[in-house]
């Protein structure tokens, strides 16, 4: 199993914008749907938005019109845009595979606090 690696995390004031990367050091993500998840503290984590191999997009009604998800395979890479973004935003975002598998390992994820 290889360890998913997320950055692009920060602080930010609210109506800001982040971009988060997740890879997949010596490891390709293949066919599998690619997802984003979040945690914020004393919640469970949540699946926020998730893109298939062909592109396609799912993500939460909770940040639809706000947030979407998109995938290099050539660079075994996958983003999140976030844009107008809200306090309630604010959590540890991770990603892995959607259904989640045995595939990888989750990672450290990565902070986005959002300042109002």
């Amino acid at each position: 199993q290889v360890q998913l690696v997320e950055s692009g995390g920060g602080l930010v004031q609210v109506g800001g914008s982040l971009r988060l990367t997740c890879t997949a050091p010596g490891r390709n993500f293949g066919g599998l749907t690619m997802g984003w998840y979040r945690q914020a503290p004393g919640k469970q984590r949540e699946l926020v938005a998730s893109v298939t191999y062909i592109g396609n997009v799912n993500v939460a009604a909770s940040v639809r019109g706000r947030f979407t998800a998109s995938r290099d395979n050539a660079k075994n890479t996958m983003y999140l845009q976030m844009s107008s973004l809200k306090p309630e935003d604010t959590a540890v975002y991770y990603c892995n595979t959607n259904p989640l598998t045995a595939d990888f390992i989750w990672g450290q994820g990565t902070q986005v606090t959002v300042s109002a």
